[in-house]
Protein backbone atom coordinates (compact mmCIF):
# COMPACT_ATOMS: atom_id res chain seq x y z
CA UNK A 1 0.00 0.00 0.00
CA UNK A 2 3.06 2.75 1.01
CA UNK A 3 4.90 1.74 -2.07
CA UNK A 4 1.15 2.25 -4.16
CA UNK A 5 1.18 5.63 -2.68
CA UNK A 6 4.96 6.19 -3.11
CA UNK A 7 4.24 5.69 -7.08
CA UNK A 8 1.35 8.04 -7.47
CA UNK A 9 3.30 10.95 -6.22
CA UNK A 10 6.31 10.27 -8.02
CA UNK A 11 4.11 10.26 -11.51
CA UNK A 12 2.10 13.53 -9.83
CA UNK A 13 5.92 14.91 -9.43
CA UNK A 14 6.98 13.74 -12.94
CA UNK A 15 3.69 14.79 -14.60
CA UNK A 16 3.85 18.77 -13.12
CA UNK A 17 7.42 18.91 -13.77
CA UNK A 18 6.80 17.83 -17.77
CA UNK A 19 4.42 20.33 -17.76
CA UNK A 20 6.35 23.25 -16.06
CA UNK A 21 8.92 22.60 -18.26
CA UNK A 22 7.15 22.36 -21.38
CA UNK A 23 5.77 26.25 -20.68
CA UNK A 24 8.97 27.44 -19.56
CA UNK A 25 10.80 26.03 -22.69
CA UNK A 26 7.82 27.99 -24.83
CA UNK A 27 8.66 31.25 -22.59
CA UNK A 28 12.37 30.45 -23.58
CA UNK A 29 11.93 30.23 -27.12
CA UNK A 30 12.32 34.16 -28.49
CA UNK A 31 15.94 33.81 -26.59
CA UNK A 32 15.19 37.01 -24.69
CA UNK A 33 16.37 37.15 -21.24
CA UNK A 34 18.55 33.59 -21.87
CA UNK A 35 22.38 33.60 -21.73
CA UNK A 36 23.06 30.76 -24.36
CA UNK A 37 25.74 29.49 -25.90
CA UNK A 38 24.36 29.26 -29.61
CA UNK A 39 24.13 33.41 -29.50
CA UNK A 40 26.98 35.50 -27.69
CA UNK A 41 27.44 34.29 -24.31
CA UNK A 42 27.11 37.51 -21.98
CA UNK A 43 29.81 37.79 -19.30
CA UNK A 44 29.20 36.17 -15.57
CA UNK A 45 28.46 38.08 -12.40
CA UNK A 46 30.60 35.83 -10.37
CA UNK A 47 33.56 36.27 -13.00
CA UNK A 48 32.86 40.04 -13.31
CA UNK A 49 32.92 40.32 -9.33
CA UNK A 50 36.36 37.83 -9.17
CA UNK A 51 37.81 40.33 -12.24
CA UNK A 52 36.62 43.17 -10.00
CA UNK A 53 38.67 42.07 -6.42
CA UNK A 54 41.71 41.38 -8.85
CA UNK A 55 41.60 45.14 -9.82
CA UNK A 56 41.22 46.20 -6.66
CA UNK A 57 43.61 44.24 -5.01
CA UNK A 58 46.14 45.81 -7.24
CA UNK A 59 45.13 48.90 -6.39
CA UNK A 60 45.25 48.71 -2.65
CA UNK A 61 47.24 45.22 -2.44
CA UNK A 62 46.39 43.08 0.55
CA UNK A 63 43.49 44.98 1.32
CA UNK A 64 41.09 42.68 -0.13
CA UNK A 65 41.04 38.59 0.49
CA UNK A 66 44.50 38.06 -0.43
CA UNK A 67 46.75 38.17 2.57
CA UNK A 68 49.32 41.08 3.10
CA UNK A 69 52.17 40.93 0.44
CA UNK A 70 55.92 41.03 1.35
CA UNK A 71 57.33 44.52 -0.41
CA UNK A 72 60.21 41.68 -1.82
CA UNK A 73 57.52 40.16 -3.58
CA UNK A 74 54.83 42.25 -4.57
CA UNK A 75 56.21 43.15 -7.88
CA UNK A 76 55.85 39.34 -8.84
CA UNK A 77 52.65 39.01 -6.90
CA UNK A 78 51.22 42.38 -9.10
CA UNK A 79 52.12 40.66 -12.40
CA UNK A 80 50.35 37.83 -11.68
CA UNK A 81 46.91 39.31 -10.73
CA UNK A 82 47.66 41.37 -13.43
CA UNK A 83 48.11 38.80 -16.21
CA UNK A 84 45.02 36.58 -14.90
CA UNK A 85 43.13 40.33 -15.38
CA UNK A 86 44.25 40.49 -18.49
CA UNK A 87 43.04 37.24 -19.60
CA UNK A 88 39.81 36.56 -17.73
CA UNK A 89 38.68 40.63 -18.49
CA UNK A 90 39.34 40.57 -22.69
CA UNK A 91 37.72 37.51 -22.71
CA UNK A 92 34.70 38.84 -20.74
CA UNK A 93 34.95 42.25 -22.75
CA UNK A 94 34.62 40.72 -25.65
CA UNK A 95 31.67 38.47 -24.78
CA UNK A 96 29.84 41.79 -24.13
CA UNK A 97 30.92 43.72 -27.45
CA UNK A 98 29.79 40.53 -29.66
CA UNK A 99 26.42 40.37 -27.38
CA UNK A 100 25.80 44.21 -28.37
CA UNK A 101 27.17 43.97 -32.03
CA UNK A 102 24.29 40.56 -32.53
CA UNK A 103 21.64 43.33 -31.03
CA UNK A 104 22.69 45.90 -33.07
CA UNK A 105 23.99 44.17 -36.22
CA UNK A 106 27.12 45.98 -37.08
CA UNK A 107 29.12 42.92 -38.78
CA UNK A 108 32.24 44.03 -37.58
CA UNK A 109 34.65 41.05 -36.52
CA UNK A 110 37.04 43.24 -34.40
CA UNK A 111 35.58 42.58 -31.40
CA UNK A 112 38.53 40.75 -29.81
CA UNK A 113 40.73 43.49 -30.78
CA UNK A 114 38.59 46.44 -29.01
CA UNK A 115 38.31 43.75 -25.96
CA UNK A 116 42.36 44.02 -25.91
CA UNK A 117 42.57 47.54 -26.29
CA UNK A 118 40.15 48.09 -23.49
CA UNK A 119 41.60 45.86 -21.43
CA UNK A 120 44.92 47.25 -21.86
CA UNK A 121 43.67 50.86 -21.42
CA UNK A 122 41.92 50.01 -18.06
CA UNK A 123 44.87 48.08 -16.76
CA UNK A 124 47.55 51.04 -17.76
CA UNK A 125 45.32 53.67 -15.68
CA UNK A 126 45.84 51.27 -12.65
CA UNK A 127 48.82 53.61 -11.58
CA UNK A 128 46.98 56.69 -11.73
CA UNK A 129 43.97 55.56 -10.18
CA UNK A 130 45.66 54.09 -7.15
CA UNK A 131 47.07 58.31 -6.78
CA UNK A 132 43.59 59.51 -7.14
CA UNK A 133 41.90 57.05 -4.58
CA UNK A 134 44.44 58.16 -1.97
CA UNK A 135 43.33 61.67 -2.40
CA UNK A 136 40.15 60.34 -1.64
CA UNK A 137 41.42 58.87 0.99
CA UNK A 138 42.75 61.86 2.53
CA UNK A 139 39.32 63.27 2.12
CA UNK A 140 37.71 60.91 4.56
CA UNK A 141 40.97 61.34 6.66
CA UNK A 142 40.52 65.06 6.87
CA UNK A 143 36.76 65.04 6.66
CA UNK A 144 36.00 62.31 9.70
CA UNK A 145 37.39 63.26 12.77
CA UNK A 146 36.64 59.25 13.84
CA UNK A 147 39.09 58.48 11.22
CA UNK A 148 42.26 57.14 12.89
CA UNK A 149 44.57 56.27 9.80
CA UNK A 150 44.58 55.64 6.57
CA UNK A 151 44.65 52.17 6.73
CA UNK A 152 41.55 52.42 8.91
CA UNK A 153 39.48 54.43 6.01
CA UNK A 154 40.89 51.80 3.03
CA UNK A 155 40.03 48.36 5.20
CA UNK A 156 36.62 49.58 6.37
CA UNK A 157 34.94 52.83 4.63
CA UNK A 158 32.02 52.06 2.59
CA UNK A 159 32.73 55.36 0.37
CA UNK A 160 36.59 54.39 -0.39
CA UNK A 161 34.68 51.23 -1.75
CA UNK A 162 31.81 52.63 -3.45
CA UNK A 163 34.44 55.42 -5.24
CA UNK A 164 36.74 53.21 -6.28
CA UNK A 165 34.77 50.68 -8.13
CA UNK A 166 32.71 53.78 -9.51
CA UNK A 167 36.04 55.00 -10.70
CA UNK A 168 36.89 51.64 -12.22
CA UNK A 169 33.19 51.06 -14.05
CA UNK A 170 33.47 54.62 -15.25
CA UNK A 171 36.64 53.90 -17.44
CA UNK A 172 35.08 51.11 -19.07
CA UNK A 173 32.15 52.69 -19.47
CA UNK A 174 33.72 55.78 -20.65
CA UNK A 175 35.38 53.30 -23.66
CA UNK A 176 31.61 52.07 -24.66
CA UNK A 177 31.68 48.69 -23.39
CA UNK A 178 28.45 47.37 -22.13
CA UNK A 179 26.96 45.39 -19.61
CA UNK A 180 30.23 45.17 -17.24
CA UNK A 181 30.18 48.50 -15.96
CA UNK A 182 26.65 48.21 -14.69
CA UNK A 183 27.32 45.01 -12.86
CA UNK A 184 30.30 46.30 -11.21
CA UNK A 185 28.05 49.51 -10.36
CA UNK A 186 25.40 47.56 -8.83
CA UNK A 187 27.71 45.34 -6.82
CA UNK A 188 29.10 48.51 -5.40
CA UNK A 189 25.56 49.56 -4.46
CA UNK A 190 24.40 46.07 -2.91
CA UNK A 191 27.71 45.71 -0.64
CA UNK A 192 27.91 49.73 0.16
CA UNK A 193 24.19 51.23 -0.09
CA UNK A 194 25.91 53.84 -2.01
CA UNK A 195 24.48 53.97 -5.62
CA UNK A 196 27.28 56.03 -8.14
CA UNK A 197 26.02 55.21 -11.61
CA UNK A 198 29.07 54.41 -13.83
CA UNK A 199 28.48 57.07 -15.78
CA UNK A 200 29.13 60.04 -13.20
CA UNK A 201 31.98 61.81 -13.64
CA UNK A 202 34.11 62.77 -10.34
CA UNK A 203 36.96 64.98 -9.58
CA UNK A 204 39.52 64.80 -6.88
CA UNK A 205 39.38 64.45 -3.30
CA UNK A 206 35.39 63.31 -3.02
CA UNK A 207 34.23 62.21 0.54
CA UNK A 208 31.05 60.79 0.93
CA UNK A 209 30.50 60.67 5.03
CA UNK A 210 28.21 57.50 5.75
CA UNK A 211 26.65 57.43 2.46
CA UNK A 212 23.62 55.18 3.18
CA UNK A 213 21.01 56.24 0.61
CA UNK A 214 23.27 58.27 -1.35
CA UNK A 215 22.20 58.51 -5.16
CA UNK A 216 24.29 59.74 -7.91
CA UNK A 217 22.69 59.65 -11.81
CA UNK A 218 24.45 59.11 -14.75
CA UNK A 219 25.36 62.49 -16.11
CA UNK A 220 25.91 63.87 -12.71
CA UNK A 221 29.81 65.80 -12.36
CA UNK A 222 31.24 66.33 -9.48
CA UNK A 223 34.48 68.22 -9.19
CA UNK A 224 37.11 68.52 -6.36
CA UNK A 225 36.73 68.54 -2.59
CA UNK A 226 33.43 67.91 -2.74
CA UNK A 227 31.76 66.21 0.67
CA UNK A 228 28.50 64.41 0.36
CA UNK A 229 26.23 63.49 3.25
CA UNK A 230 23.91 60.40 3.85
CA UNK A 231 20.62 60.25 2.06
CA UNK A 232 22.02 62.71 -0.62
CA UNK A 233 20.36 62.33 -4.17
CA UNK A 234 21.59 64.37 -6.98
CA UNK A 235 19.03 62.96 -9.23
CA UNK A 236 16.78 63.80 -12.98
CA UNK A 237 14.26 66.22 -12.40
CA UNK A 238 11.78 64.86 -15.57
CA UNK A 239 12.89 62.73 -18.70
CA UNK A 240 12.28 64.43 -21.67
CA UNK A 241 10.63 62.10 -24.01
CA UNK A 242 9.92 61.90 -28.19
CA UNK A 243 6.98 62.43 -30.25
CA UNK A 244 6.05 58.91 -29.25
CA UNK A 245 6.37 59.17 -25.86
CA UNK A 246 9.28 57.54 -25.09
CA UNK A 247 12.14 58.77 -22.95
CA UNK A 248 15.33 60.21 -25.17
CA UNK A 249 18.40 58.90 -23.66
CA UNK A 250 21.96 60.19 -23.66
CA UNK A 251 20.86 64.16 -22.95
CA UNK A 252 22.56 65.58 -19.60
CA UNK A 253 19.78 65.63 -16.93
CA UNK A 254 21.51 65.21 -13.04
CA UNK A 255 23.57 68.04 -11.52
CA UNK A 256 26.68 69.56 -11.46
CA UNK A 257 28.42 70.17 -8.23
CA UNK A 258 31.48 72.32 -8.16
CA UNK A 259 34.63 72.47 -6.63
CA UNK A 260 34.83 72.49 -2.21
CA UNK A 261 31.05 72.22 -2.35
CA UNK A 262 29.45 69.96 0.95
CA UNK A 263 26.07 68.77 0.60
CA UNK A 264 24.24 67.96 4.05
CA UNK A 265 22.30 65.19 4.69
CA UNK A 266 18.96 64.34 3.09
CA UNK A 267 19.45 66.99 0.72
CA UNK A 268 17.74 66.37 -2.89
CA UNK A 269 19.22 68.28 -6.22
CA UNK A 270 17.66 67.60 -9.13
CA UNK A 271 17.91 68.25 -12.77
CA UNK A 272 20.60 69.29 -15.19
CA UNK A 273 21.51 72.51 -12.68
CA UNK A 274 25.42 73.77 -11.42
CA UNK A 275 25.78 74.02 -7.50
CA UNK A 276 28.38 76.81 -7.62
CA UNK A 277 31.88 76.08 -6.03
CA UNK A 278 32.33 76.52 -2.04
CA UNK A 279 28.32 76.45 -1.36
CA UNK A 280 27.29 74.18 1.45
CA UNK A 281 23.49 72.97 0.65
CA UNK A 282 21.71 72.11 3.85
CA UNK A 283 20.08 68.67 5.17
CA UNK A 284 16.80 67.97 3.20
CA UNK A 285 16.80 71.25 1.07
CA UNK A 286 15.17 70.33 -2.34
CA UNK A 287 16.74 71.94 -5.06
CA UNK A 288 15.55 72.57 -8.84
CA UNK A 289 17.95 75.55 -9.37
CA UNK A 290 20.85 76.35 -10.25
CA UNK A 291 22.67 78.42 -7.60
CA UNK A 292 25.86 80.90 -7.58
CA UNK A 293 29.08 80.07 -6.27
CA UNK A 294 29.33 80.77 -2.59
CA UNK A 295 25.48 80.03 -1.70
CA UNK A 296 24.13 78.42 1.21
CA UNK A 297 21.31 77.36 1.38
CA UNK A 298 19.39 75.94 4.17
CA UNK A 299 15.59 75.19 5.47
CA UNK A 300 14.13 76.40 8.37
CA UNK A 301 14.09 74.34 11.54
CA UNK A 302 10.73 72.03 11.86
CA UNK A 303 8.44 73.55 15.21
CA UNK A 304 9.05 71.01 17.93
CA UNK A 305 5.82 70.65 20.17
CA UNK A 306 6.95 68.63 23.15
CA UNK A 307 3.88 67.33 25.71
Amino acid sequence: MEKCHQSVEQNRALDFITKLSEKLAESYANGQGVNHNEGSNLPRESEILDILEKLMELIFPGFGKREAHSLATLRFSAAETAASVYTQLSDAIQRAYSFTCKLSSCGTCSCGDQAIRSTEKLLAEIPHLRTVLMKDVQAAFDGDPAAKSFDEIILSYPCIKAIMIQRIAHILYCDGIPLIPRIMGEYAHRITAIDIHPGATLGEGIFIDHGTGVVIGETATIGSNVKIYQGVTLGALSFPKDTDGKIIKGQKRHPTIEDNVTIYAGATILGNIVIGRDSVIGGNVWLTESVAPGTKITIAAPEQIIR
